[in-house]
């Protein structure tokens, strides 16, 4: 396991469905910090420490992601919070601030909307939401390639898989790459620990388990959408990837919702730009 930042240490739970691995540090209120793919809980590793001072941080790899258990089906959005719920009890923590980047900002979504009265705030990090019409824009596609190609393909079953096992470091690196503003910003040694997560048994199958979920996940966000987020809520993309699209998805959520572009950032906004990330969550929980 690669280098944890000082100040914090790994637990695992025991879920109904399987395990839970999740890195904590910091004391004061619960602050959720859910990954995306094909990333774990160390795509927060630089603004971790800067939060542990206001907050009991707490970085869940959610299922099927980095050392959490790897079953074999529920990667729908309302399985996946079912079960990021059963920690989230155990911890026994109070109500949570919740910070989701990518799919995990979709699973940060659905916790907030199933669990409202145990959420203080939200915030969703270069992502737009599925369900509302606007991701699915995004499938259409252009000249050279620049759309979100890879969520049709991978939500087809068995065969992403068949393409990628063997490739998983030229895979992940044309993503990290391409979606960045600074491609340098994920480094070698940052490339081989996401490599060495999802070439473990079963990883590549869960990952794109959730994106074969993805339909099923829109319905679910849709049906949720019906009835507004009224908690603080900010959306922010990055100037070289989503831009603009994760606020307007999150106010289609929490109409009174913040937000706008980070500067300098790509997809991967934790990692080229945690400052930003930093003052976005200390700004939220004032």
């Amino acid at each position: 396991m690669t280098d944890t930042p000082a100040g914090f240490t790994h637990h695992t739970f025991r879920t109904s469905a399987g395990r839970l691995h999740w890195v904590q540090g910091g004391s004061g209120p619960l602050l959720l910090l859910l990954h995306g793919w094909p990333q774990t809980w160390y795509e927060w590793r630089r603004v971790m420490p800067a939060l542990a001072g206001h907050f009991t941080v707490v970085a869940v790899d959610w299922r099927g992601a980095g050392a959490s258990a790897r079953p074999a089906s529920g990667y729908d959005a309302d399985t996946i919070v079912a079960e990021l719920r059963e920690l989230v009890v155990h911890l026994d923590a109070g109500p949570a601030t919740v910070v989701g980047h990518d799919w995990g900002a979709v699973f940060g979504y659905v916790y907030a909307a199933r669990y409202r009265d145990d959420v203080q705030a939200l915030a969703i990090v270069e992502m737009a939401l599925p369900g509302l019409g606007m991701m699915e824009q995004a499938f259409i596609p252009v000249a050279g390639g620049n759309f979100l190609w890879h969520l049709p393909f991978q939500s087809v079953p068995d065969v992403p898989a068949l393409l990628i096992a063997g490739h998983e470091r030229e895979y992940l690196q044309w993503f990290f790459q391409h979606f960045a503003y600074d491609p340098a910003a994920i480094g070698p040694e940052d490339l081989e620990e996401y490599v060495r997560a999802i070439r473990q048994p079963g990883a590549l199958r869960a990952g794109l388990a959730v994106y074969e979920q993805y339909f099923t996940t829109a319905d679910q966000v849709a049906g949720y959408a019906k009835e507004p987020l009224t908690i603080p809520a900010v959306g922010f993309g990055g100037e070289a990837c989503l831009g603009g699209l994760t606020l307007a998805t999150v106010q289609a959520v929490a109409p009174g919702a913040t937000g706008g572009v980070i500067e300098r950032a790509g997809h991967w906004m934790a990692e080229e730009q945690p400052d930003a990330v930093i003052d976005i969550v200390l700004a939220l929980s004032r």
